[in-house]
């Protein structure tokens, strides 16, 4: 099983989900279930903190498709802050800059929320 952990937090509104470790298909559903809950509880500001995360496969990756479309629709975001270049490199060259904004750190992404 790979190492993997999710950490959720709050920061004036904006939810934080802290990933750690492998983002892979084994581990995706822990993912799916954070946003689900987020979604259920109405909350619809969300920034993903990549720092502890060290690798994202293709099924970690979908999981960001299959929430945008709702969260946005709410009137929410889902900006992603702090990747390692090897998680960043795996976004970037699927293009996914030019779907989420992608900040260096995550209080950078919470501002942008706030202005």
């Amino acid at each position: 099983m790979a190492d993997f952990s999710i950490n959720l937090k709050e920061n004036g509104g904006i939810n934080i989900i802290e990933l750690s470790g492998y983002l892979d298909a084994h581990t995706a559903p822990e993912l799916e279930n954070a946003f689900s809950g987020l979604i259920t509880d109405n909350k619809f500001k969300i920034v993903v903190n990549f720092t502890d995360l060290k690798y994202i496969s293709s099924a970690g990756l979908g999981v960001f498709m299959a929430f945008i479309e709702s969260v946005r629709s709410n009137n929410g975001d889902i900006k992603l802050a702090a990747m390692q270049p090897n998680v960043f490199n795996i976004f970037d060259l699927l293009g996914f800059p030019l779907l989420y904004e992608i900040f260096n750190t995550e209080e950078e992404a919470v501002n942008k929320f706030n202005s």
